[in-house]
């Protein structure tokens, strides 16, 4: 049997250090060519949350 053909269990955490073992590489990368940022970054929000409407607050709302 071929090991790479088959899926194999990984248990969460290895996964999870995986994806962030990516991530910071996908950061150190973006850092080293700040010209091939248009695609992956190029929609960044506020991280403001929204504040909530205190209309009904302030008019006395049943």
């Amino acid at each position: 049997m071929n090991n790479s053909e088959e899926p194999r269990k990984v248990s969460l955490a290895d996964a999870i250090k995986n994806k962030l073992a990516q991530k910071k590489q996908a950061q150190l990368d973006a850092k080293n060519n700040p010209q091939q940022r248009a695609g992956s970054d190029a929609v960044m929000r506020s991280q403001n949350n929204k504040k909530p409407n205190n209309q009904r607050r302030r008019t006395g709302g049943s």
